[in-house]
């Protein structure tokens, strides 16, 4: 029984962040997005390879991604770029972002 609870408690928790990230709007996250076609493409294929494509990642990596880079965590490469446009994204802004890229293909 102690063990059914524990199995329980671990898939509630592995659920909770993908709750918390569902629901970003995507024609909210397309607009803002336009910025980020300099680099990674129109539709989020980058035609430069030092440029990542941004079309079909998953979602709450996208989100932890700009979050890294708004915090000054990620700090290498193109990261002085990158923190300077996650500055300029709220916390809604990341989520939308983020659901318009992930719903790429």
């Amino acid at each position: 029984m102690m063990k059914k609870i524990t199995t329980m408690i671990v898939a509630l928790t592995c659920l909770v962040p993908s709750l918390a990230m569902a629901g970003g709007d995507i024609a909210a996250g397309k607009a803002k997005a336009a910025v980020c076609a300099a680099c990674h493409g129109a539709a989020g294929i980058s035609i430069v390879p030092m440029y990542p494509n941004l079309a079909g990642q998953k979602e709450m990596y996208l989100v932890n991604a700009l979050k890294a880079y708004k915090t000054g965590q990620r700090t290498g490469g193109m990261a002085p770029i990158m923190a300077g446009q996650a500055m300029a994204l709220s916390d809604a802004d990341i989520n939308n972002v983020a659901a318009y890229f992930s719903s790429l293909k």
